[in-house]
């Protein structure tokens, strides 16, 4: 399934002094038609009811901006959603990548699956969401050390360990989660010191993914236990 992202123009123009209903300059915001149609943005001349006339023009530009505003937040919300569903996808796949029964089979079937894997993973990777989080330099140390560490947890052939360890670390998210899997001796899961120390390097957009993502990787890990 192909991804396309279309980005619309967004045209400002001026307009006439005479057409404007409070004698000065109007700015129109237009955007080209998509498959999914938001509301048309007001414009500063726009006749909008006795009240909007009634406002000064520069009210008029602060009640647009405030749902532009609005309109922005709510795209890097949805465009969050979408960013998380990839991640997911890609470790899933890295998962499937080491999965033990891969050892299971023949050459010809390990290279067919392998080739596979390959053909999902550039296809994924043909979809790019960037929604940018605002880092110095030692937040971006963080959250990097943060995945080097969950990545060593999905390389890990052995589900068990990986399981409690990925316990550890979704503790060390929040002392107040509940756990996914809940027979787990508690001497042996606790808070990852270690682990707790790196995230809190880093922001709080970044930690509430790196949360979810845990607690994805959890619910995996935790089936493949009780399959074994």
């Amino acid at each position: 399934m192909e991804v396309d992202m279309f980005v619309t123009d967004v045209m400002i123009g001026t307009l006439d002094a005479g057409s404007s209903s409070s004698g000065g300059v109007g700015v129109a915001i237009a955007t080209a038609s998509t498959s999914t149609e938001w509301p048309r943005s007001p414009r500063v001349d726009e006749a909008g009811g006795s009240s909007w006339l009634n406002k000064p023009p520069m009210e008029r530009f602060i009640d647009i901006l405030d749902q532009l505003d609005t309109k922005v937040e709510s795209l890097r919300k949805e465009a969050m959603v979408l960013r998380d569903q990839k991640d997911f996808l890609a470790m899933s796949v890295d998962l499937l990548k080491n999965n033990e029964y891969l050892t299971g089979l023949n050459e010809n079937e390990r290279e067919e699956i392998d080739c596979y894997v390959q053909r999902i993973s550039s296809r994924l990777g043909t979809v790019e969401l960037n929604v940018c989080t605002v880092r110095d330099q030692a937040q971006e140390d963080s959250l990097h050390h943060v995945n080097s560490l969950i990545d060593l947890i999905i390389a890990s052939a052995d589900p068990v360990i990986s399981r409690q360890k990925c316990q550890q670390y979704l503790n060390a998210c929040s002392t107040t989660d509940t756990s996914v899997y809940t027979d787990i001796d508690p001497n042996t899961v606790c808070t990852d010191k270690k682990f707790e120390s790196v995230l809190l390097g880093c922001t709080l957009d970044d930690q509430k993914t790196i949360k979810k993502r845990l607690q994805a990787l959890l619910v995996y890990l935790t089936q493949q236990t009780i399959i074994h």
